[in-house]
């Protein structure tokens, strides 16, 4: 016979007929690192139906070796388990990373830190934005995510922006409840371009990928400070912008000259922004790219960012 499968203990039978038989489980080296929920026997204790006491373990498994499964339990000390009184267990998908958990919202909310002029005004739980300086539609738009809680609120939107930009517009979750009463009141898609998605990533992992990145042609990035906002600037290849607010770092205005790209000068642009960022105590990084835009979602995703909402601007015709 060849060796028994990694994957299974029996812990009794023919040879220990006086004890309970484990059951076959799914762990196993190959789970070293993930994330699993282990099922144990808990000897020399009697169960609450008078059987054999059990327990369940949720952690990381950091060993599996010599008969021995080790797991990293969450807010407590690793935990050694003998395999044979492992009853059944199994990998569980990784617990969702808390900046992903954040209201969408919210996270848009984070985003104002990105415009030192910006003017807001509550519309029940809506916000309305505008910035005399910037045409971003992200500083001229209601955020209508979620309901407005007051009446009338898409023709006060409008009343509102009339007198600033001449034009409401409006960012909405994608398929929400918000998008489909804007389009019943005849608003339309704002414009030709994809959904935004708004991306977020560990400032640290972020950090990592950066690592090492040099420009072309031997240039400093240069900040220019102003409160929580930064500007970078190479020469006048690139430039971008990031803000810190609430231990989130975001970034806009990412802009390497057409003559000048694929030089890395972007990457290096990032690179100074993120620092900037994790010196001020930042965890999170935020940024917002059209789902459209695969060469900048393929950029991203290398650095570790991942979509935590989509939405798209409506205006009305």
């Amino acid at each position: 016979m060849g060796a028994p499968d990694a994957t299974q203990d029996v812990a009794a039978g023919p040879d220990r007929p006086d004890e309970p038989t484990t059951g076959q489980h799914l762990l196993g080296p190959h789970v070293v690192g993930q994330r699993v929920v282990v099922r144990r026997l808990v000897r020399g204790e009697t169960g609450p139906t008078g059987g054999p006491a059990f327990t369940d373990v949720l952690g990381t498994c950091l060993s599996w070796g010599d008969g021995r499964c080790v797991v990293a339990v969450e807010g407590g000390t690793p935990l050694t388990i003998a395999a044979a009184d492992i009853v059944s267990g199994k990998p569980v998908p990784a617990r969702p990373s808390p900046r992903l958990r954040v209201d969408p919202a919210a996270a848009q909310r984070r985003a104002l830190a990105l415009w030192s002029d910006l003017a807001t005004e509550p519309l029940g739980d809506w916000l309305l934005r505008h910035s005399p300086t910037s045409a971003a539609r992200r500083a001229n738009s209601v955020l209508a995510m979620g309901p407005a809680g007051v009446d009338a609120p898409l023709e006060r939107v409008t009343a509102w922006y009339a007198s600033r930009t001449g034009r409401a517009i409006a960012a909405v979750l994608t398929g929400s409840a918000e998008e489909r009463a804007f389009r019943a009141a005849g608003w339309a898609a704002e414009s030709n371009d994809g959904d935004t998605l708004f991306q977020v990533a560990g400032v640290a992992q972020v950090a990592r990928a950066l690592r090492g990145v040099v420009p072309d042609g031997g240039d400093e990035p240069q900040p220019d400070q102003q409160g929580d906002l930064v500007t970078v600037r190479i020469g006048d290849r690139a430039t971008g912008v990031a803000a810190y607010a609430d231990d989130w770092v975001g970034f806009r205005s990412i802009h390497v000259h057409p003559d000048h790209r694929r030089r890395g000068l972007g990457l290096a642009v990032m690179a100074a922004l993120v620092e900037w960022g994790a010196e001020r105590g930042a965890t999170t990084a935020y940024l917002q790219v059209l789902a459209d835009n695969a060469p900048a979602l393929a950029l991203y995703g290398g650095l570790g960012f991942t979509t935590h909402h989509a939405y798209r601007y409506l205006a009305e015709r």
